[in-house]
């Protein structure tokens, strides 16, 4: 299984580690959340993406679905697909795709078809997109919000998506006879611990304990979602944590499980 963060802030002509916004893609075909979808794919990449999985509807996992469906819309010969809790699609209906914000993509049709579909998705329930199942896990977060354990077959990685400190998760996970990869996140640094805690977020000090709570052995912990105005503070705390294998994800690079 191939997995890539997207990369959205350049400085000069080189992309840099700052994310103002989340999107994995996986394999290449699926979009894990949507913040910089649009912008941060080529048209040949965009036309390899029908499927949207999305953690939860904050903006900076969002931003870039309007515009990604609008960049396709007269060339989809079948709808871009959002997986999505009915909490999320509420929200996205009733506060994104409601003719004030940007059109409602769910009512419109073009020279094939229908352009968007919804597929609601809820926790222990796993659905299957081509070659990849995954199933959703509830978190912790400000919003309703959801993990997913993704595979393909012969890898599975477990990612959060933005929590706070959890137990479901790591019950879950710890339940399974293997894991390639674990993919947390971990927004602030440890000074602004505070609004962490406020907004549903990590430190490198809670992530440390959350850790604690993983009984997996030699599974390789790739910190993400990283607040960009502090990424290098928090990444320096993530380094002195020493802790197992964890180590930030790097924007942009491909990995392998």
């Amino acid at each position: 299984m191939k997995l890539r963060l997207l990369p959205n802030t350049i400085d000069g002509l080189a992309v840099t580690g700052r994310q103002h916004f989340t999107c994995f893609v996986i394999d290449d075909l699926v979009a894990v959340d949507a913040g910089c979808l649009a912008n941060s794919t080529t048209e040949t990449e965009k036309d390899k993406i029908r499927d949207v999985v999305l953690t939860h509807a904050h903006l900076d996992h969002i931003a870039g679905l309007p515009l990604f469906i609008d960049d396709l819309f007269d060339t989809l010969e079948s709808p871009v697909r959002v997986h999505a809790s009915s909490e999320v699609v509420n929200i996205l209906e009733n506060d994104i795709f409601n003719w004030r914000v940007y059109p409602r993509f769910s009512e419109l049709t073009n020279r094939f078809g229908p352009v968007m579909e919804y597929r609601e998705i809820e926790p222990a329930k796993p659905f299957e997109i081509g070659h990849l199942s995954f199933e959703a896990v509830e978190v912790n977060h400000k919003v309703p919000s959801v993990g997913f354990l993704i595979s393909d077959g012969m890898s599975v990685i477990a990612l959060t998506g933005d929590t706070a400190e959890m137990d479901h998760f790591w019950r879950k996970v710890n339940s399974l006879e293997k894991l390639d990869g674990l993919l947390i996140e971990c927004a602030f640094p440890n000074r602004m611990k505070e609004l962490a805690e406020v907004s549903h977020h990590l430190t490198p000090s809670l992530l440390r304990s959350e850790l604690e709570k993983f009984d997996i052995d030699d599974c390789p912990v790739l910190a993400i979602n990283l607040k960009p105005m502090y990424r290098t503070e928090t990444a320096r705390e993530l380094e002195e944590l020493k802790f197992q294998s964890l180590r930030t994800l790097i924007v942009g690079e491909e990995y392998e499980f």
